[in-house]
């Protein structure tokens, strides 16, 4: 669908919550509108969750951009597109609105900063757009395969140090457990794959394995850890580090301590600052606990989810309310600026009719005799 004026969709929520919204985009060729230069902004319950459009366009291929929505004291969802007034072109090929799992998007997740650890709250409230979901060790898990239609690309392209580390495939059952991930949380193709850390003699190996994502600045990010022990023969053998950002965001983690079983997954949240950073990085490695000749760190996948400023932006920083009111005031304008022009004209034409008529009503005045005799006197 294509837009030259602001739009918008309204969708009728049948349960208040978390809702997955999908945007797809394609710059195809058209005979009729040049969609590879629209620019315009895509704003979701009165959050910005698109301004730049530009870098979701492509003529190459499609894009989908996927944002985490809560719905409150609403019935609705409502989607607008502005165009913006340079362009004045919109357009998008799909959406999508899914209600999402109740234990998608939690209340609290664990804040790391220079200041140590603390909990962050209203997690739920905040407008979260996905940027990464990677499936670590295996292949593209494509949305036939994952109860919720997502995709999970491989995580070949972020992996920065994998010395010492290798991958294992599992081909047995995923133990989903009461309190842990769920398979909307994440699928099952996506558990049963890993990267590990070995030891191959009697000493533990000081290696860590480091992936790097590519962010944009001046955001909080959610980022989300999978893990599942796939790889160990018996519970309590398999301790290790995992860093977020470089703070030690888990210390000595024993997996079976917490799910009680092998291949029983689990996912951990963490949120840090991206200001000052290009790059988000996560790593795993072993710890003091860890022990010789045995797996010694494990991951199994990763999400990194960008979170709205203090403008209720997820891109830029200029608010709901702004883009809305620019495009009226920017209609207004043009508006104004044609009724002065009408006017103007009007005026012209009134002054240029007006001498028109004057010259052909005019009798020249000429001076009155001075021998006027009675007879001629002009009575009135």
């Amino acid at each position: 669908m294509v837009f030259n004026k602001p739009t918008k969709y309204v969708f009728p929520i049948k349960e208040q919550g978390t809702h997955m919204v999908r945007l797809h985009f394609f710059a195809f060729n058209s005979t009729r509108y040049d969609l590879g230069q629209a620019q315009f902004h895509v704003l979701v319950n009165g959050f910005v969750v698109l301004s730049n459009s530009r870098r979701v366009i492509s003529s190459e291929k499609p894009m989908i951009t996927e944002y985490l929505i809560k719905v409150l004291n609403e019935e609705h969802l409502v989607i607008h597109f502005v165009p913006t007034k340079d362009s004045r072109l919109a357009f998008v090929n799909a959406i999508e609105v899914i209600s999402a799992p109740k234990d998608l998007v939690p209340e609290t997740a664990t804040y790391l900063s220079s200041k140590g650890i603390e909990n962050f709250n209203g997690l739920s409230n905040q407008a979260i757009e996905v940027v990464y979901r990677v499936t670590v060790g295996g292949p593209k898990i494509t949305p036939f395969n994952d109860s919720l239609w997502r995709t999970w690309i491989p995580d070949n392209e972020f992996l920065r140090s994998s010395f010492g580390s290798e991958r294992l495939y599992f081909g047995g059952r995923i133990k989903y457990h009461a309190g842990g991930a769920s398979r909307e949380v994440g699928p099952d193709n996506m558990y049963n794959s890993a990267r590990l850390i070995k030891s191959n003699n009697d000493s533990v190996p000081n290696v860590n394995v480091t992936w790097e994502f590519p962010i944009i600045g001046g955001y909080k990010y959610l980022v989300r850890l999978h893990f599942c022990d796939i790889a160990s023969i018996q519970l309590g053998l398999l301790y290790f580090n995992v860093y977020v950002n470089g703070y030690l965001a888990l210390q000595d983690l024993d997996l079976s301590s917490i799910t009680g079983s092998l291949a029983s997954p689990f996912y951990a949240d963490f949120i840090v600052d991206g200001n000052g950073i290009e790059n988000l990085s996560v790593a795993i490695g072993p710890s003091n606990s860890s022990i010789p000749y045995v797996y010694d760190a494990i991951l199994n996948g990763v999400e990194v989810m960008k979170m709205n400023n203090s403008h209720n932006s997820l891109d830029g920083e200029v608010c709901a309310g702004f883009v809305l009111k620019n495009w009226a005031s920017g209609n207004e304008s043009i508006l104004l600026t044609f009724i002065a022009a009408i006017c103007i004209l009007l005026s012209i034409f009134i002054v240029v009719r007006r001498k028109i008529i004057d010259s052909r009503n005019y009798v020249p005045w000429s001076r009155l005799p001075m021998n006027v005799s009675e007879d001629n006197e002009i009575k009135t």
